[in-house]
């Protein structure tokens, strides 16, 4: 855990977004999907801080250097008719890893949550990053096994917008 008393948790800036956008890119790499990166630092400035944000980030300071970043937005259960906090992505640069940031950025998130009352708070993990499913469980996380990510993109989209 830091013990410094130098790491911060804060709402992204505009003059983070490229910082955020060199871990998105980290990110892809590690998940190996740097193939699906199609985003310009552009289009993720607008989508932070643009005249209609479609999202939110938090950026993790440790000794001024951004180390980490969390991007999320909001999403709804009709089943609560409450809003719920969805976590996008949440990074933490390898150097800064083992320091206990990402679950600061987790409980900060968490806390916005509440704050916000939300019903509740997700994110996905990929079924074979075994470190992070261990990691979200031992936060108390529930990996819920009967949901499936349903995704439509590209010519798909198109095709079915079109019927």
């Amino acid at each position: 855990m830091n013990t410094d008393n130098t790491f911060t948790i804060r709402p992204a800036q505009a003059s983070d977004v490229a910082h955020i956008y060199g871990m998105i890119v980290e990110l892809a790499v590690f998940e190996k999907l740097e193939h699906l990166v199609v985003a310009t630092e552009e289009q993720l400035h607008d989508a932070l801080f643009g005249a209609r944000p479609s999202c939110e980030a938090l950026v993790g300071v440790d000794d001024g250097e951004v180390a980490c970043f969390a991007l999320f937005f909001h999403n709804f259960s009709t089943f609560l008719t409450r809003k719920g906090l969805y976590l996008e992505d949440l990074y933490v640069k390898q150097v800064h890893r083992g320091k206990g940031y990402g679950k600061q950025m987790l409980a900060a998130l968490a806390q916005l949550a509440l704050e916000r009352q939300c019903g509740r708070f997700e994110w996905s993990v990929l079924d074979w990053n075994d470190n992070a499913i261990n990691f979200y469980k031992s936060m108390g996380a529930q990996i819920l096994p009967d949901w499936r990510i349903c995704r439509i993109d590209g010519a798909a989209l198109g095709k079915l917008a079109g019927s």
